[in-house]
């Protein structure tokens, strides 16, 4: 058993599908941000927009009512950036069974009050 803990949980409806009645890959890339927006803000200890998304990948399909898990990786930092992996899997609803449906890297920009780019604040552990 893993002990990976997602950013997001979440389960796949049916107005979550494309025309052929799979699960839509804008939904999943929508999810995948969201699990990534919440480990920058928390990261960068303040707002954190997405500046680009790039490298992704669907390497399997998930059907209506799968729960999709995402999870994330801080990969890199920059002066005022954030990079962070995000990978989504999906279990089948009746079951155990689980693959990686998408992949794929976001980039963040720390802002400040009045939405400027900023440095990271000092972590503290």
């Amino acid at each position: 058993m893993s002990t990976r803990i997602p950013q997001i949980r979440v389960t796949a409806m049916p107005a979550d599908t494309n025309p052929y009645g799979g699960v839509f890959g804008g939904w999943l890339m929508a999810q995948m941000a969201l699990g990534a927006g919440s480990l920058a803000s928390r990261v960068g200890q303040g707002k954190a927009v997405v500046v680009s998304a790039t490298d992704f990948a669907f390497p399997g399909a998930m059907a209506v009512g799968d729960e999709l898990s995402v999870y994330c990786d801080l990969v890199a930092t920059g002066t005022t950036s954030l990079t962070i992996a995000a990978e989504a899997i999906a279990r089948e609803r009746n079951g155990e069974a689980t693959q990686t449906v998408a992949r794929g890297t976001f980039k963040f920009v720390l802002l400040d009050e009045n939405g400027r780019p900023r440095a990271a604040r000092a972590h503290s552990e």
